[in-house]
């Protein structure tokens, strides 16, 4: 009975084990995977990552070569304290070094490669590779670094870092170790720069070894290198822009209205790329990043949501003509203000009065365009209802939205509607004299220097624009349609002239008459946008920010530009002469006024930052200017205090 027991159990396992062969090899269809087979080694041979050229074909961004010094805990033979410390002699490491990364590589995975110590020297590598076969476990895999070609355009270019685990698990073709674009268009265009990896299948026995290529080598494949970039970004301009912008801080938008393509990016203070190259990219980006006095890795010009100031004003004078409130020849009284009864809601500087629409945008008359927006709003029976079309109309400029642009950061700004002031005030509870401050880009609009750009780039071309964008070409491709496709206004182009007409006059007789550039016809606005924190219920005037915008010639303009200096006093003192110099060099290549140019580069805002503040309340006497926002900010009165941006929108 015990002899057919046993023998009953072998047939019936035998026959299991036939059934589940049978099962596998005929009936079951899912596909084998090499990946997941333990018994390959999978060895990885990096692609070429694509270059990155400028409008006008310089190279920017190329390559340079990396050694990572891998490890295979699993596989790691035993070493004795002598061979240890050689080892890390070799590496430039300590013991405790040793012990704490393959201790990280272990728990990563004991099978599985994992950097060691990555981005070795030529020199370092030359020693090593000699060596390296001493020590099991352990092997050298080639990879590219960037090599920056320039030391302009950081936030423009980008970087590359580590990949982290949460990408890893979420993108099968990234391992530990592995690089990937960060910021800039390292970042946006990844894939494409990237490549594809090659790999190496290699067969390995029982005891772990390897004994040669899985299948002789023919499920290996090659690298596939990135394909190369054109941005476009003119260097030169985007060089000059960050001369201009030296020991101040703020933003630089310039765009071609023709097509969106962005011509410059600056923001300052900024930092030299080739500083988050190499095995010192931690430790410098944790410096440049822990800088809240400078904020250098913060992109003023696409993330400073700031108050628009006069500029907006331009916005407010079309609604106006598109909604039949105002026509271009009625005039309006300026008593140095815009009174409500005997109240006077905002101030204004000393001009002729009564004025119209050309002169009001010449002069940067504030009565004038709190009375065109009352009228805009109070159009209606209701004043939601009126707030909701103005803000229909203003967004329809790219602002108070995400620009759905290629850029790596970006803010949406704010235009307020209906449905935000009844959240603030309560349903039916305002009216137009609550929110006058919209009329002239102060109260709660606000803007980055990118939509300001992008606003009058729509302006310039009587009624659309092209969605701002960095990618020109890509290597055997063709951009994303809706880079080429224009995007229209809710303003009729018959509006546009007499307030393009208006902005060319600001240039020829109003604000910025001072800073005309010879043989360009520029049509601009200046802007000064007041800046304040409230330090316990008392608003604490700060130095007000610089402001200007302007599109060049002003028939069929060739760029279009938004500038914006914090705590610059006035549009025209930095952000117009900054401005107009940057159109020059744009259009005729070379700088004929040379006495706005030398004024800009030795005037500093460096000393304005730390001067010490004398105004009210007395308690902040004798403090910087950074000081106050540092000590007194805070969420209720300055929300974004904790948003890495504290002297940023005040």
């Amino acid at each position: 009975m015990r002899k057919l027991l046993l023998l009953t159990t072998v047939i019936l396992v035998g026959l299991v084990f036939i059934a589940r062969l049978f099962y596998l090899q005929v009936y079951d269809n899912t596909a084998y995977n090499i990946f997941e087979d333990n018994a390959i080694r999978k060895v990885y041979n990096y692609p070429k990552r694509g270059y990155v050229y400028d409008r006008n074909g310089k190279l920017l961004v190329a390559n340079q070569p990396s050694y990572d010094v891998m490890v295979i805990p699993r596989e790691v033979a035993p070493l004795d304290s002598l061979q240890i410390e050689e080892f890390c002699n070799l590496l430039k490491i300590t013991r405790e070094d040793y012990d704490n990364k393959l201790e990280k590589a272990t728990h990563y995975s004991p099978r599985l490669p994992s950097p060691f110590v990555p981005q070795l020297s030529k020199k370092d590598y030359a020693v090593l590779q000699e060596k390296i076969r001493k020590f099991e476990g352990f092997y050298i895999l080639k990879r590219s670094l960037r090599s920056y070609q320039t030391n302009i355009g950081a936030n423009v270019l980008g970087d590359l870092g580590e990949v982290n685990r949460k990408t890893i698990e979420n993108d099968a073709y990234y391992t530990l170790g592995d690089l990937i674009g960060k910021q800039g268009i390292e970042k946006t265009y990844e894939e494409t720069l990237r490549g594809v990896k090659g790999i190496k299948f290699i067969q390995k026995d029982r005891f772990n070894k390897n004994i040669g290529p899985f299948k002789e080598g023919t499920l290996d494949t090659l690298p596939q290198p990135g394909k190369d970039v054109t941005i476009t970004i003119d260097s030169d301009l985007q060089a000059y822009g960050e001369l201009l912008m030296k020991h101040k801080r703020g933003g630089i938008v310039a765009i071609d209205p023709s097509s969106g393509e962005i011509l410059a990016m600056v923001t300052g203070p900024s930092y030299n790329p080739n500083l988050l190259v190499g095995r010192e990219r931690n430790k410098n980006f944790s410096s440049l990043f822990l800088d809240k006095v400078n904020k250098p890795t913060f992109d003023r010009g696409l993330q400073a949501q700031y108050p628009p100031g006069s500029p907006f004003k331009v916005i407010n004078a079309l609604i106006g003509l598109q909604e039949n409130v105002v026509t271009v020849d009625e005039k309006f009284t300026c008593r140095m203000g815009y009174y409500y009864g005997s109240r006077r809601l905002t101030g204004c500087h000393h001009h002729r009065s009564p004025i119209a629409m050309n002169g009001g945008i010449a002069q940067s008359c504030n009565a004038y365009f709190v009375n065109v927006y009352r009228r805009i709003v109070d159009k209606y029976d209701d004043a939601g209802e009126g707030m909701n079309v103005w803000a229909n109309h203003a967004k329809s400029f790219g602002l108070g939205n995400f620009l759905n642009n290629d850029l790596s950061v970006g803010q949406p700004g704010r235009i307020p509607d209906g449905d935000y002031y009844d959240r603030q005030y309560g349903d039916n509870r305002w009216g137009s004299t609550y929110i006058v401050s919209n009329a002239i880009g102060q109260g709660e609009v606000e803007a980055t220097p990118i939509q300001l750009a992008n606003m009058v780039a729509a302006i310039g071309n009587r009624g659309y624009y092209y969605t701002p964008h960095i990618i020109k070409n890509i290597e055997g491709e063709t951009i994303d349609s809706k880079y080429t496709t224009p995007k229209y206004t809710t303003i009729d182009k018959k509006h546009f002239e007499p307030v393009v007409q208006g902005m060319f006059d600001v240039y020829n007789e109003g604000t910025a008459k001072h800073i005309r550039i010879p043989g360009i016809d520029i049509c601009g606005k200046t802007g000064t946008a007041e800046n304040f924190i409230k330090i316990d219920s008392v608003k604490t005037q700060l130095t007000d920010h610089s402001i200007f915008v302007a599109f060049a010639p002003k028939d069929n303009p060739k760029i279009a530009i938004a500038v914006f200096v914090e705590n610059g006093y006035w549009g025209g003192r930095f952000a117009g002469k900054m401005a107009s110099l940057m159109i020059e060099k744009h259009i005729k290549g070379h700088i004929t006024r040379t006495d706005l140019e030398k004024w800009i580069l030795t005037h500093s805002l460096e000393d304005e930052y730390k001067k010490p503040y004398s105004g009210e309340p007395f308690k902040i006497n004798g403090e910087s200017r950074l000081q106050v926002i540092e000590n007194y900010a805070t969420e209720e009165n300055y929300p974004l205090k904790n948003q890495n941006q504290i002297d940023v929108k005040l």
